[in-house]
């Protein structure tokens, strides 16, 4: 299950991050620097939905693809966030509450599976809205331009990313609160 059609998708997202951080090393005019990124996070960012889409219409579901998906899109959103933070188009203190909370997260749902509660950490709305935020707001940052002329999308990235980080800390706060009585039962007073 290594390399069905939905994982190959999901690999898609791991292979894009060098993809796009070579883009700023490329030495091409700044603009065209951030549109290609622009595009290519855009583009990859889609086969999250595309290969779930897939697993589940060609029944290609696996526990393999369960486990990479959400790895695969944590690694191109830190990327893109260091990238950006880099480009100094992000705060340092929103890269580390984001990537901090992923970790914090990751390894809280690791340590629930382990014990048989991993229904007390589901991935909740909460987090999908923060997901969304976040997918939003990257590509934002990375374009850093006038959208038809119109929209600032380094103004308005600006804006949504420090959403997504008061959603991040905001979600990580439920999950810890879904986890707690779990805990509770499991550490030693």
């Amino acid at each position: 299950m290594f390399f069905t059609i939905p994982t190959i998708f999901t690999w898609t997202r791991i292979v894009a991050i060098p993809l796009i951080i070579g883009v700023f090393y490329l030495g091409l005019q700044t603009g065209t620097q951030n549109l290609v990124a622009t595009v290519m996070f855009v583009v990859f960012a889609l086969t999250d939905w595309l290969d779930g889409f897939l697993a589940r219409k060609l029944n290609q579901a696996s526990s393999f693809g369960a486990f990479l998906d959400p790895v695969a899109d944590k690694f191109l959103v830190c990327a893109s966030l260091l990238v950006l933070v880099h480009l100094k188009r992000a705060d340092v203190f929103v890269a580390l509450i984001i990537i901090g909370r992923e970790i914090a997260i990751s390894a809280l749902r690791e340590w629930m599976a382990q014990i048989g509660a991993s229904k007390s950490v589901a991935v909740h709305m909460l987090g999908k809205v923060k997901t969304t935020v976040q997918m939003v707001a990257i590509p934002f940052l990375l374009f850093d331009g006038m959208l038809f002329g119109v929209i600032d999308t380094g103004t308005w990235g600006l804006v949504l990313i420090w959403i997504a980080a008061v959603l991040t800390v905001w979600s990580m706060v439920y999950y810890l609160q879904k986890a707690l009585p779990e805990i509770r039962k499991r550490v030693p007073r």
